[in-house]
């Protein structure tokens, strides 16, 4: 993930998250077809959901997968994505 895409996440996060006229029970998916989960993060390299989110994400209620793209638009908006990679410097 880069800045962009981050950005771009949680400015969808934050449309997702707005009131809908009667609350439109069907929340989309964060999945952007970008499955790979980082090691040292333990976020999914696409859409920043752990995996307790990603396996439980089909049992849950519209409230709950909000409080999900809560989560993601604060990662994005955090930069928690931009784990470094280990130098092997054991000096810095």
């Amino acid at each position: 993930m880069n800045a962009e895409a981050a950005l771009t996440l949680a400015e969808r996060a934050e449309a997702v998250q707005r009131p809908a006229a009667g609350d439109a029970p069907d929340v989309p998916s964060p999945c952007t077809s970008v499955c790979r989960m980082d090691s040292q993060s333990g976020f999914c390299e696409g859409c920043l959901r752990t995996l307790p989110e990603i396996a439980g994400w089909s049992r849950m209620d519209g409230a709950a997968r909000r409080g999900v793209w809560r989560a993601i638009e604060l990662r994005a908006r955090a930069g928690l994505w931009r784990i470094p990679e280990p130098s092997g410097d054991k000096h810095a």
